[in-house]
């Protein structure tokens, strides 16, 4: 039998293990504690501890500071549907904002500054002439197939050729392109053209998908809708009813050369018309809306409880009276001119149609625009009273002071002409049949009817308008808008090289310092030269008054209130929001300061 011997061991203390020096006496004095005494202690334990708790936070607070963070998406409500998101043909809005997430250009705008996308770096030779870029290395499609020289000289192409008709063939007339290498390419223009840069920003298109077609199949085909870019975006997938687009779905794509973006998806979803596109906002079915009109703005502005806001800027947009001198000869006065001027009243035209969205103006430039108070929604019931007293005795006093006399039976003002044919102040205002400017139209027909004025107002559909009145020039006033480039370039609206049609000086403006100024402001490289001619040219146009200056719509985005990023500090036009949608988030996180600059 096997004899068991049990032995007890002893281990030595851990030297590793913590200890409270003094710990056992101070355990002996706490038990000889009492009740009381040991509750108090227990509650001064606590809140020692909660205070260090919210001191360790505190601390952390002072050096932690919130950042965007990846996530989230975005759901955007579009009127209308997706025809041609094609950067050479795309025209409506719909088209442009997927069209601008899609594709890249060689350059881009980030806010009002113009930088590299594409392109790796740019020269511009002394005489203006030449453009030449440079790639960056790596580029792709998302197909996965390389981007090169060839890939941009082919979209120029497409853009000159006539036969396609697009709408951007006018930025490059008259421009050579030049491949150098698989990474190098130069324009040459026949004239120096200062603001050309900016036409290079357009969307670069896939050579190897588009090269096979004519022009018919490259207008009807499906890759007008189902796009490949270089873009930040591309499409992921598309839901469709009946054959018909309801919704794009947008994500990042992984190859994209720079900067990513923080929100991997945003989401498109198309409405056949506003109201069901503002019912899906209040239902929170999409959360975001563009372009919407100031009513809806106003009405929208109500919800104090939702989940979105209005976020507002000041598109160079020009609306004004146009006038045809040679189609009325009643409107070659420059004396009528300025009397139907005076009796305009800008700031009740903002109160009343735009609701204080917008500003005032009295220039070809939206620089020189009146401040308005957005705020003061106070309207008008009487619109013949829109006219200021003073003003409208002014405008009396300068028809009678010229030979004006008022008919005592029709109550319009008469003049005989040097011929002695009696002339009236009789014309009309055309314009297009848009609620905002129908109502403007109507508003200075009643203040011009109130002066003495014979006016009536001829409302065509955008179509016909440009096709049958403004292409053919066949108006007395056209009520008219014009919408400014970031460059400010106003050479198509007033030089007069631009009188006829495809030129869009609808005034049929003549003035030979004015044609100097806008070609030296082409040319120039000095701002400051260029704000001093535009001073100087916008004050010889007030002076000859072509044209009544009214005022510039603000651009109206109805955007989630957790949004973050968005830039609508210099827009042309509702698809240029897009333009800052790498800094867009919706999500935050925090780290610590030092590490801000290395994200």
């Amino acid at each position: 039998m096997a004899i068991v011997s049990i032995h007890k061991v002893s281990y030595p203390e851990s030297k590793n293990e913590f200890r409270l020096k003094g710990g056992s006496r101070i355990l002996g004095y706490i038990r000889q504690f009492s009740a009381t005494e040991k509750v108090i202690l227990g509650v001064l334990v606590i809140t020692a501890a909660f205070s260090a708790l919210a001191m360790t936070g505190m601390i952390s607070s002072y050096f932690l500071i919130e950042v965007p963070g990846k996530g989230g998406q975005i759901r955007e409500g579009l009127v209308g549907l997706p025809h041609n998101i094609n950067p050479v043909l795309a025209i409506t809005d719909v088209d442009n904002d997927i069209a601008t997430l899609v594709y890249s250009g060689l350059m881009k705008y980030d806010g009002q500054d113009l930088e590299t996308d594409l392109a790796e770096s740019y020269k511009i030779s002394d005489d203006g002439l030449v453009y030449a870029f440079k790639l960056k290395s790596g580029l792709y499609f998302q197909d996965g197939t390389p981007l090169t020289s060839d890939d941009i000289a082919y979209t120029i192409q497409k853009i000159q050729d006539p036969g396609l008709r697009s709408p951007l063939r006018s930025n490059w007339t008259d421009v050579t392109t030049t491949v150098i290498g698989p990474l190098e390419i130069k324009f040459t223009l026949k004239k120096p053209f200062r603001p050309f840069l900016t036409n290079t920003t357009v969307g670069i298109l896939p050579k190897h998908i588009w090269s096979s077609m004519n022009n018919d199949q490259f207008a009807l085909d499906e890759r007008n809708i189902e796009p490949i870019g270089s873009g930040p975006y591309k499409i992921a997938s598309i839901e469709r009813k009946s054959n018909i687009q309801v919704e794009y779905r947008l994500t990042t794509w992984t190859k994209y050369y720079s900067k990513k973006p923080y929100i991997p998806t945003i989401s498109f979803v198309f409405f056949a018309d506003r109201d069901k596109a503002l019912s899906a906002l209040e239902t929170k079915t999409i959360d975001s809306l563009g372009s919407i009109s100031p009513s809806e703005a106003v009405g929208l502005d109500e919800n104090v409880n939702s989940d979105y806001e209005i976020r507002t800027t000041t598109l160079p947009r020009i609306f004004g009276l146009f006038f045809n001198q040679n189609q009325n000869p009643v409107l070659a006065d420059k004396n009528v001119r300025e009397a139907l001027e005076m009796t305009v009243d800008r700031e009740a035209l903002v109160k009343t149609i735009l609701l204080g969205y917008g500003l005032a103006i009295d220039g070809p430039l939206p620089e020189y625009a009146k401040s308005i108070n957005q705020n003061n929604l106070e309207t008008r019931n009487d619109l013949s009273s829109a006219i200021p007293l003073l003003e409208k005795a002014g405008a009396v006093y300068l028809l009678e002071k010229n030979g004006w006399k008022k008919n005592v039976t029709t109550g319009i003002y008469e003049k005989k002409n040097a011929k002695n044919v009696v002339q009236s102040l009789i014309f009309d205002i055309y314009t297009v049949d848009t609620p905002d400017l129908k109502k403007t139209a109507e508003m200075i027909r009643d203040s011009w009817k109130a002066l003495g004025a014979s006016v009536e107002v001829k409302v065509f559909e955008s179509a016909d308008l440009y096709q049958n009145i403004i292409k053919t020039r066949k108006y007395d006033i056209l009520l008219f808008g014009e919408h400014i480039g970031k460059d400010n370039d106003i050479y198509a609206f007033w030089h007069s090289s631009q009188r006829n049609a495809p030129g869009l000086n609808v005034a049929m403006y003549t003035n030979n310092k004015v044609d100097a100024l806008l070609d030296e402001i082409r040319t120039s490289d000095d701002a400051q030269i260029r704000e001093k001619k535009y001073v100087e040219l916008k004050e010889i146009i007030k002076k000859d008054i072509p044209a009544i200056f009214l005022y510039s719509p603000n651009f109206i985005y109805v955007t989630p209130k957790s949004l973050g990023g968005l830039d609508l500090g210099s827009l042309i036009t509702a698809s240029d929001r897009l333009n800052s949608i790498q800094n867009w988030y919706v999500n935050t996180e925090k780290i610590w300061k030092i590490f801000v600059n290395k994200i």
